[in-house]
């Protein structure tokens, strides 16, 4: 017979299609939080990479910048930088501002507030603009400053006040609105101050040994390549210790926080789309359940299972695409929203953009997702007899046909090809496929399993009992799908649960039990005797720990040189940039030793070093291996003496790298304290520190504890949001596997109300079925989600790995709850069905 053609179909798929999609709200509900969420996700990432590449130069203050720590460019080095182009110059550190009149001012207000002091030239910013809220910027005299509105705030200044650092007094010019390059600038510990860079040296604060940064910003002449010349850079002056970025990779923590975040939501985004992709399945495989003896109808009147698919294959796609195109324009749409929730969390607030890449690769995802997923129940639909159709409540049905398995054979080829191809990192998308695939196969092998052991179990004696073990194996059971279910929404709520208790013990961590009340920096090394007869005067009880400070680059290890490396070893941060590093006769405080031995007090032999054991097995070195470090531009080779384990948690020094006394004692440099004390002292020795060494920077700890805890605080709550999106499919899911077997159950329910049954038996034989598969998932659930959970809070995010288990375990215990009570809600309605009417529709 012939097929009756597209129109034709169209036209029984449209009225055959109720308005409210009833039936296909599940394939609906799958395909627009699986859209919705990889198109927020795509979205969101190319409008902070797009708005980091527009702004580079603003970020940098250049095309290209040199940084360099304790010292300033040699005059040979700056003339070549302008060779270049335009030159700018500027200079940055740590400094407190303390009010000029002590009687101005909040009572409340503190006698100094540590703040990131810059100076600059006449040319600065290249790139940007710098503006106020009142008045336009104008390079400042020696005598002026610009201060940013927490540091006017928290002096309770304003315009016209006067502020003191270290030995110069100013008069504030402006309050800042926008810093150009501040993102460029990085992680700060206070609010900015700007002056001269000749106002800077005003101050005294730049002295041998101080910790202050100098940054030269070079706006290139044409026919000059910002990556070219940084190479250049690293190459001829590898051995300087110079920091150089480029306007592409103008604030490198940021790009490794999108890094760092992209694998986590690229990991959600696929995690998300598969977990759909089984939703659709389930969904479409209720529905046409539903439509079971419309189809049978259609093929006794003469449709060919050409027809069959077509009319069922137009209903399903028309639905499918309205779910994406609504998933489109949501997840468009969410990106403000997003960036107005994380607040401090991200590293730049971009504006909206569409961005068709991501929408379109989105809207790709979804369709092959609908095509793969849907081809199953449409397979068996379309090429099974019309006797079978009917006879389909009480039996199973044939498998998929040669030609639908080659059209999903081709579909999931396309999808995983796309996953690649579109992948930040080719090979993290590949392996979070492989793990998926390898869950969805061991939990349908898991579900095949538990049917074959119900068939050949015992029979227990207690009716209900016996019920819900015949229904994991009776024919049209629907256990293999009631497992992956229940096991995908038990493993995402293990994976949340271990997620977010980690962050909560990483965040409390932030907080050790004891910590020093105050940092202090920029101590003349020549005056420690007084800076400790100071400290003690003022806080008798006052435990004070004092170091040299230095800041050194590591440039070679073993027979390895660094800038030689295509890329740092795993977990190798303390091989970018500069790091703190110090001497010290003595085993320092919160170290300790674990290998080897610490050298006499009076060793004068060649210089040694000590490293944390960590950095060493990053490395691959131990005792006896070379490290090579640039100090203030001079490199030093060191043997490695000993390894120790660094006590991070304990907010004290912290060094990886402390060097015997005779490698570093001739150097510039200044001592760096802790002190720890009662906390009514510390106004107290605040100021009795600041009057005697006004070139110090006191750091409150709380203050920093404060600040780094908000952001972690922030950036757990958006982990877990994100997440959970995650569990919203899975429930959905769920709802699909329980809406797939509702019509073999309504058939089952009748039956048994027909034999006496009464309700609360047939659901409590359905909630000994749930609970039955929930005890036997629990453990694989367990070990799914806290792997997963591990791998993101460990792999992708470098925290410690700390959950809460009997959280993890109470809400392993609550999901089960709730799969359970989401399975009998869907028992509910089938209660109600009234037995001869049923029967007269078998």
């Amino acid at each position: 017979m012939n097929a009756i053609g597209w129109g034709a179909s169209w036209r029984i798929a449209r009225r055959d299609l109720h308005l409210g999609f009833r039936g296909l709200r599940l394939l609906f509900l799958c395909l627009f939080l699986g859209v919705a969420t990889l198109a927020a996700i795509g979205s969101l990432t190319a409008a902070i990479t797009q708005e980091l590449s527009d702004r580079g130069r603003n970020l940098l203050g250049g095309d290209i910048e040199i940084a360099m720590t304790q010292r300033e460019a040699r005059l040979g080095d700056k003339e070549a930088f302008r060779q270049l182009g335009t030159l700018s110059e500027t200079i940055r550190l740590r400094a407190m501002a303390q009010r000029e009149a002590a009687g101005q001012g909040r009572g409340d207000a503190p006698p100094a507030v540590l703040t990131e002091l810059k100076g600059v030239d006449t040319l600065y910013p290249l790139y940007g603009a710098l503006t106020l809220r009142q008045g336009a910027y104008r390079p400042l005299d020696p005598d002026h400053i610009l201060i940013g509105d927490a540091l006017a705030e928290r002096l309770d200044v304003r315009p016209g006040d006067r502020l003191r650092y270290g030995t110069a007094s100013f008069t504030i010019a402006g309050v800042i609105a926008d810093e150009p390059d501040r993102l460029g600038e990085g992680f700060t510990l206070g609010p900015v101050a700007i002056v001269s860079l000749d106002g800077l040296r005003r101050t005294g604060l730049i002295q041998p040994g101080s910790l202050y940064s100098a940054k030269y910003r070079i706006r290139l002449a044409p026919g000059f390549d910002p990556a070219t010349v940084r190479a250049d850079m690293e190459k001829a002056h590898e051995a300087d210790g110079w920091t150089l970025k480029d306007r592409d990779r103008a604030a490198p923590g940021a790009n490794r926080f999108i890094d760092r975040m992209g694998q986590f939501l690229s990991l959600i985004g696929l995690a998300a789309l598969v977990i759909a992709g089984i939703g659709v399945s389930n969904g479409v495989a209720s529905y046409l359940a539903a439509k079971r003896g419309g189809i049978a109808t259609l093929k006794v009147l003469g449709a060919t299972s050409t027809d069959i698919g077509r009319i069922y294959r137009m209903q399903v796609g028309a639905v499918a695409v309205l779910g994406i195109v609504t998933g489109l324009i949501v997840g468009a749409l969410l990106p403000p929203l997003i960036v107005a929730l994380a607040g401090d969390v991200l590293p730049v607030s971009p504006g909206f953009r569409l961005h068709p890449l991501p929408l379109l690769t989105s809207a790709a995802y979804g369709l092959l997702i609908a095509f793969l997923f849907t081809f199953p129940p449409l397979g068996r639909a379309r090429t099974q007899p019309a006797a079978a159709i009917f006879r389909g409540a009480v039996e199973s049905g044939n498998g998929i046909d040669r030609r639908s398995l080659a059209a999903m054979g081709g579909a999931g080829a396309l999808l995983v090809a796309l996953a690649l191809l579109t992948a930040r990192e080719p090979l993290f998308s590949a392996a979070v496929l492989g793990a998926t695939a390898a869950v969805l196969l061991l939990l349908l092998g898991l579900g095949w399993t538990v049917r074959r052991l119900a068939l050949i179990a015992p029979r227990p004696r207690r009716p209900l009992l016996r019920l819900a073990l015949a229904n994991l194996h009776r024919p049209g059971a629907q256990t293999g799908a009631l497992i992956v279910a229940l096991g995908l929404a038990l493993t995402l709520f293990v994976t949340l649960a271990g997620i977010q208790t980690s962050l909560d013990s990483e965040i409390r961590n932030v907080v050790p039990d004891k910590a020093p009340n105050q940092f202090v920096l920029d101590i003349p090394s020549r005056q420690v005797d007084r800076f400790r007869t100071i400290a003690l005067k003022q806080a008798p009880e006052a435990q004070l720990n004092i170091v040299p400070s230095l800041r050194g680059t590591i440039v070679a290890y073993g027979a390895q040189r660094v800038a030689d490396l295509k890329e740092l070893p795993e977990g190798a941060w303390f091989l970018r940039g500069e790091r703190g590093v110090t001497y010290s006769a003595v085993l320092p405080q919160g170290s300790d030793l674990t290998t080897g031995q610490w050298w006499p007090r009076d060793y004068a032999g060649p210089p040694l070093v000590s490293l944390d054991e960590e950095a060493a097995q990053v490395m691959q070195i131990g005792i006896g291996d070379t490290l090579t470090v640039s100090i203030l531009g001079r490199e030093i080779t060191a043997r490695i003496a000993s390894l120790r384990k660094v006590n991070w948690d304990t907010m004290g020094f912290n060094y990886i790298l402390v060097f015997s006394p005779n490698a570093l004692a001739a150097a510039p440099h200044s001592m760096t304290a802790t002190i720890t004390m009662d906390v009514r002292h510390d106004g107290a020795m605040t100021r009795a520190l600041l009057s005697a060494f006004p070139g110090i920077s006191v750091i409150a700890v709380g203050d920093v504890i404060d600040q780094v805890g908000t952001i972690m605080t922030q950036m757990s709550r958006a982990i877990v949001a994100a997440a959970s999106v995650a569990i919203l499919a899975g429930i959905a899911v769920l709802v699909g596997a329980i809406a797939a077997s509702r019509q073999a159950r309504s058939y089952d329910s009748v039956i048994l109300k027909t034999l006496g049954a009464t309700r609360w038996q047939i659901l409590g034989g359905q909630a000994l079925e749930y609970g039955l598969l929930a005890s036997m998932l629990a453990l694989v659930a367990l070990a799914l989600g806290t792997t997963a959970a591990w791998f993101v809070i460990v792999r992708i995010f470098e925290f410690s790995w700390s959950p809460d288990w009997p959280i993890v375990l109470a809400t392993l215990g609550g999901g089960a709850l709730l799969t359970l009570g989401i399975g009998l809600a869907g028992a509910i309605p089938l209660m109600s069905v009234r037995p001869a009417r049923a029967l007269r529709q078998l």
